[in-house]
């Protein structure tokens, strides 16, 4: 399953969506960030919770289009680690 994130709604989208996916995903869930160049830091705490909770249901969470300015804030916040970047 994939998730196409707005821009506009990150921490909405990962809160609400990506949540409920989760719970029927089998076994890797993929959020698309192509349209996402910045993230707010409500955006990146949601991407924590969603990655704590990604971790404890033993699904993979794969980011989808993240742009080099998103990553750089993915790495420097230590958070790449969580996830399989595509």
């Amino acid at each position: 399953m994939t998730i196409a994130i707005d821009p506009a709604r990150i921490a909405q989208l990962l809160r609400q969506d990506a949540m409920e996916a989760m719970s029927t995903a089998e076994g890797h869930l993929t959020l698309d960030f192509s349209a996402v160049t910045k993230i707010d830091s409500a955006g990146v705490q949601a991407l924590e919770q969603l990655a704590a909770s990604a971790e404890s249901r033993s699904v993979q969470l794969v980011l989808h289009g993240v742009s080099v300015q998103l990553y750089k804030v993915l790495r420097l916040l230590n958070l790449t680690r969580r996830f399989a970047l595509n």
